[in-house]
């Protein structure tokens, strides 16, 4: 299970520590090992998000999410994105950026791939931190059985009955950051609702999709009970009709937008790695390598936590991954003004992930002990 899981990574590792030295030398092979574990340090998080959202999926877009997924996490949103970001917020076409990005050049330096990419970070960090707060709220706002951090999220559950209140909530956040934190607030703003309104259209479109799904399913399961009933009126003992597609599965067009869901929502996390990943090195394709080498771990690791039911097992740990995409989208949104080391932000993430991990074993052992007869004992 490991191997089928991990094999790849490894792989690909080892592949991208050679590229690393065949480019930098022994300090290019020691800054892409860096940077793969900055990237998988930043977005353990995120493995477990994309998780919950994962096991909805079939096992074909399980497979596409880890092939072409990743080809769109690396090439996409580590090398390219950055590009179309320079290009568009430095006033620069596709030549010009790339020419920049081979050149190199610090954040400190006027006109380089590097100070254009910091400049745009406002514009990105609003974006990014609008999208993580939204599924924050959404999910902090949700009556649900099962509560983690009970006297903060009973209370939370029972206001989040308002109709839209994530929403405003975001809102009124996003025109605090802009007027308070922001250079620019027009810019800001601007960018925020781009990063609210992607969050409700790509969840929106999924979420319809799938209940569309859920009911062609039992349509046509009362199709084959009809035909069942006939058969068997008829005499007709051993005509069966087809049996129907697996509860729990997400296929078609729902599937197809769950599939952009994740993808968003990995940019959404990857935008302060890319950035901060200039601290340590200016050279965008060793960037490119330790920053995806990360994304296709995280990614193993998100199959590896479907297939292995551990959020089942662990029943707080997706508590704690939300908790940590609140402290994530705060942080981005703090970035605006302030500098947040990397460190700190993968700190919080981890913190957050392990005092859920802990929690769920607490919680197992008390309902272990009460006979596993108390289904949310500890909720």
């Amino acid at each position: 299970m490991l191997l089928k899981t991990f094999g790849w990574s490894a792989a690909i590792t080892i592949a991208g520590l050679v590229g690393g030295f065949l480019i930098g030398g022994p300090s290019g092979l020691a800054i892409v090992a860096i940077l793969i574990v900055l990237e998988v340090s930043l977005s353990f998080d995120n493995a477990v998000v994309n998780a919950t959202i994962l096991k909805r999926m079939n096992a074909f877009w399980q497979k596409i999410f880890l092939t072409v997924g990743i080809l769109i996490a690396v090439f996409g949103m580590r090398l390219i994105f950055p590009l179309l970001i320079v290009c568009l917020t430095g006033h620069v076409g596709p030549i010009e950026a790339i020419d920049l990005a081979i050149k190199g050049g610090d954040q400190e330096t006027p006109g380089t791939y590097a100070h254009m990419l910091h400049d745009a970070h406002p514009s990105i960090a609003a974006f990014g931190g609008m999208f993580l707060l939204m599924l924050f709220l959404d999910f902090v706002f949700e009556e649900r059985d099962l509560q983690w951090l009970r006297p903060i999220e009973r209370p939370l559950a029972k206001i989040g009955k308002l109709d839209q209140l994530s929403v405003v909530v975001a809102l009124l956040v996003l025109a605090v950051v802009s007027q308070t934190l922001a250079k620019e607030p027009g810019t800001v703003l601007f960018s925020g609702i781009l990063g609210l309104m992607t969050y409700l259209l790509v969840g929106g479109l999924g979420d319809l999709f799938e209940s569309q799904g859920e009911d062609d399913d039992d349509a046509a399961a009362g199709d084959d009970d009809a035909e069942r009933s006939v058969a068997t009126k008829a005499g007709d003992t051993a005509a069966q009709a087809p049996a129907s597609k697996g509860v729990g599965t997400t296929a078609g067009k729902a599937a197809f937008f769950l599939f952009m869901y994740l993808e968003v929502l990995d940019a959404s996390f990857s935008f302060d790695g890319v950035i901060g990943a200039f601290a340590i090195s200016q050279d965008i394709f060793i960037i490119a390598l330790g920053l995806g080498v990360g994304a296709m771990w995280i990614r193993s690791l998100t199959v590896y936590l479907v297939r292995q039911g551990t959020l089942d097992d662990y029943a707080y740990l997706e508590h704690g991954a939300m908790w940590a995409i609140g402290a994530l989208a705060a942080i981005l949104l703090i970035s605006i003004k302030h500098e947040v080391p990397e460190v700190v932000t993968g700190l919080i993430g981890v913190g957050f992930i392990g005092a859920a991990y802990l929690s769920s074993l607490v919680r197992n052992k008390r309902i272990e002990a009460a006979g596993g007869q108390v289904e949310h004992l500890g909720g």
